[in-house]
């Protein structure tokens, strides 16, 4: 009997020593999922990694204690639900989008996870995403920019270089159709003919610059579309091939070889859009984050694209420059 007192003794006193050292084994603690949905992306698609960029700067690093998920529709809406639903099931904290149709498939898949809008030329007020700037209520904040209020800006300086432009050609897609509407009172009051060319489907660039030739216009502006970011190496060897100087929106697009550029930069808002994702990956809530207005714009000019298209760029537009690139 004396025996199995003892045995059970030392039986709760090893148990008694597993259970103590398993309490002191340390956790390992969850890494944050960053979830970003995104329409499409291209191989020359640098929004992510501008995001990624910018969240190191808040002491993130991803793959160590963040980690970035991406899901792409493959520029098809109806792909965005699964997407958005994968990056759930898969236990993003937050989810980044970068429009309003990626915006509502995650709200749609989600009225709790916190949703990070970056918004071009969208008001999200208007469509309801959000209740007001200052106080945007629900599950969505993030940054904005309009876009279409900066187009009529880009054709003036189109005409400071091109003074005896009288067409140019307009590059637009069903993303940026609001652009257009803006664009127009511009062009009249310029005096500059817009030869208006759509692109849809595949995209077919070489087309749309022939067009451009065949209706004589002297430049081409591109409004702003994801499409055209991504495209933005093709575009840029398609220009210079046809001797036609371009204005974008992205900045990028003239380290590609555009001519000129004027807005805010999506790579830039994009790792601005790492501040709300630290907000709230440490608590923050949505309803108490006001949406932010990006409203710094650059303009760039290209000089080596300039003297392969034999165009002398004003001393009053390059004395305005924010960045010439040699």
């Amino acid at each position: 009997m004396r025996t199995l007192y003892v045995s059970r003794a030392l039986a709760l006193c090893l148990a008694a020593v597993t259970l103590s050292s398993l309490a002191q084994e340390p956790t390992t603690p969850k890494v944050p999922i960053v979830g970003v949905l995104m329409l499409m992306a291209g191989p020359h698609e640098n929004l992510v990694p501008a995001l990624r960029e910018g969240l190191r700067q808040f002491g993130y690093v991803d793959g160590t204690n963040v980690r970035i998920e991406r899901r792409d529709a493959q520029n098809h809406l109806d792909r965005l639900p699964k997407a958005a639903s994968e990056l759930i099931s898969l236990g993003a904290d937050l989810i980044v989008v970068g429009g309003e149709p990626q915006a509502r498939a995650a709200k749609q898949a989600s009225s709790a996870i916190p949703i990070v809008l970056v918004a071009f030329d969208h008001d999200p007020v208007a469509s309801g995403l959000i209740d007001s700037f200052s106080r945007p209520g629900g599950n969505v904040t993030g940054i904005f920019t309009r876009q279409s209020e900066l187009v009529g800006k880009r054709l003036e300086l189109l005409k400071e270089v091109l003074p005896k432009a009288s067409k140019v050609a307009v590059f637009w897609d069903a993303l940026s159709v609001r652009q257009l509407g803006e664009l127009e009172p511009a062009a009249h009051a310029l005096g500059i003919d817009l030869a208006r060319i759509e692109l849809s489907g595949s995209y077919d660039y070489v087309a749309a610059f022939e067009n451009a030739r065949h209706r004589r216009a002297d430049a081409v502006i591109l409004l702003f579309s994801p499409r055209f970011s991504n495209e933005r190496v093709r575009i840029a060897t398609l220009a210079l091939e046809q001797r036609m100087p371009t204005i974008y929106q992205e900045e990028s697009a003239v380290e590609a070889g555009g001519l000129m550029s004027y807005g805010s930069s999506a790579v830039t808002v994009y790792a601005r859009a790492a501040y709300f994702v630290d907000r709230l990956l440490k608590g923050a809530s949505p309803v108490d984050l006001p949406m932010e207005h990006a409203s710094t714009f650059r303009l760039v000019i290209n000089l080596k694209t300039a003297k392969t298209l034999r165009l002398t760029i004003p001393q009053s537009v390059l004395l305005r420059a924010d960045r010439v690139i040699q």
